[in-house]
């Protein structure tokens, strides 16, 4: 696929011809600096953004040429986003925040069990201004994961913590795609964070300048930043 935005009277090649297989149950760390188009490309694998050209396709439909509504329809019963900053509601709970994904979902998790998976159990009843940086963005991927959807995308979700709490928040996401089975990608500028990895891909300029796959993950609790 590729992604062209044009930017007054320049056109900006952020995607230059990415060809990728995402496999069910698997984790994959997207890695590469700024500019590299990892987050063009996850927007466009979760419906968020459109491919210029080339094929995306889902379980056998073609994403390319969906409508808006299908591909509203696309990211609510299917996919799941944790971004770097958390977008909690700040009047809610934390089990209220939660809730509002789990209200519109297909088959959801119950909140108490997605907050219980990301060790949040303890304070599922706490506003997010009584909440650590830590614990705000795991109420975000316990949001994301109650409606289990088939695929989670990361977009930098350590970004903004730091190198003790960002441990936290991938052990969450590793416990949340090796206890649910979901298909779970995490874009990040960090290489070490490529050892959790079941699979790493290296973006640079636009393309897919290197893959590889380890033999055995690593905890993120054995991560050195």
């Amino acid at each position: 696929m590729t992604k062209i935005y044009p930017q007054g009277d320049v056109l900006v090649h952020a995607l230059r011809g990415v060809d990728l297989a995402l496999f069910p149950g698997e984790l994959v760390v997207m890695l590469g600096a700024s500019g590299s188009g990892k987050s063009t490309l996850l927007n466009i694998l979760g419906g968020l953004d459109t491919a210029t050209s080339g094929q995306v396709r889902y379980q056998g439909t073609d994403l390319t040429g969906a409508s808006d509504r299908a591909l509203t329809r696309y990211r609510r019963d299917y996919v799941g986003f944790v971004f770097q900053f958390y977008n909690l509601i700040p009047s809610l709970t934390a089990r209220e925040n939660v809730m509002a994904v789990t209200e519109i979902a297909r088959e959801p998790m119950a909140p108490e069990a997605a907050l219980d998976l990301v060790g949040l159990a303890a304070r599922m009843d706490h506003f997010p201004a009584q909440l650590s940086g830590g614990e705000q963005q795991r109420v975000a991927i316990a949001r994301a994961i109650s409606k289990r959807p088939n695929v989670l995308l990361c977009d930098e979700p350590t970004g903004a913590l730091d190198s003790a709490t960002g441990i936290l928040v991938l052990e969450a996401l590793a416990r949340a795609n090796r206890e649910t089975g979901t298909t779970t990608v995490i874009i990040t500028h960090n290489a070490s964070i490529a050892q959790m990895a079941d699979r790493v891909i290296t973006l640079s300029d636009g393309l897919i300048s290197g893959e590889r796959r380890n033999p055995v993950r690593q905890d993120p609790v054995t991560l050195s930043w």
